[in-house]
This record gives C-alpha cells, sequence and structure tokens, in this order.
C-alpha cells in the first residue's frame, strides 16, 4: 500500500527579503500559509516555516505510533498529548534542523510506568516521520505518564 500526499508552494524574491506561501495541499487541510525567512530564523509573525510544519507533522505522526504501540499492549490511551518542538540553526554548515523535541503526555489506565517508557521509545523509533529525520535530526523525548 502506498499514498502520496501533496502540496504546492509560491516563492516570490531572494531568500531573506522575499516571501511566499504555501498554496494547496492534496486534502484541503492546510490553506493559504504565509511563508518567510524571518519565520525561520527569528520570529513567526503570523508566518509558518517548513520547521513549524515539521513539527506538526512529528507530533501527529507520534502521537498515532504511540497510541498503536499502547493498543498493541492491550492499554489503548485514554488520551495522549504531543508537543514538538523542531529547532533551527544556522552555522558554519549552513542551516539545518538540529533537534526535534517531543513532549508526551498521557493517560494510560492499567499500565506501569516501566512499560509506559518502552511503548515511547518504541514509537519514538516506529513512526515514519521519526525515521525519516533519523541520523540527520537529534530526536529527543520525554515521556510523562499521568
Amino acid at each position: 500500500m502506498a499514498a502520496e500526499r501533496t502540496a504546492e508552494v509560491r516563492w516570490e524574491g531572494n531568500l531573506t527579503e522575499g516571501s511566499g506561501e504555501i498554496v494547496s495541499s492534496g486534502s484541503g487541510a492546510l490553506g493559504r500559509l504565509p511563508l518567510r525567512w524571518k519565520a525561520r530564523a527569528e520570529r513567526s509573525d503570523g508566518s509558518t516555516s517548513p520547521e513549524e510544519l515539521i513539527a506538526a507533522a512529528h507530533a501527529a505522526c507520534y502521537a498515532m505510533a504511540f497510541s498503536n504501540e499502547l493498543n498493541k499492549l492491550g492499554h489503548p490511551p485514554q488520551s495522549l498529548h504531543v508537543a514538538a518542538k523542531a529547532t533551527f540553526e544556522v552555522g558554519a554548515g549552513g542551516a539545518r534542523i538540529a533537534s526535534v523535541d517531543l513532549d508526551v503526555k498521557a493517560k494510560v489506565p492499567g499500565l506501569d510506568n516501566q512499560a509506559f517508557q518502552q511503548a515511547a521509545e518504541g514509537a519514538k523509533t516506529g513512526c515514519p516521520v521519526s525515521k525519516a529525520l533519523a541520523g540527520n535530526v537529534d530526536i529527543r523525548l520525554q515521556a510523562v505518564l499521568e
């Protein structure tokens, strides 16, 4: 089974002074979203960035993967709250996404913390977005069983 997802972006001008927007996504879920260099390197000021979109994608993917790991243990989660923070750096090697921090809070009835932590790590390893970033981005996880 394969699924393709699409998005379109329009950009005008140079990198630092130009601007653009996400024009559309294949699902229609993403409407027009402004893009600017400052949203990546300084302040968002209402514009998005690839890093923000990666953080959103990673949080969503991780939540799905973690839910699946917990369900396989016979403990489907009552709730999961996943926050992701992608850190963008510009250094001697150029611009890069240096890290993603995943912060998870979960309510999982009947599961002990050790099994919870093992499932959390398994989801981190098995999440397709984590796999795409592995080896290039430092992915850190903090998972709390409430």
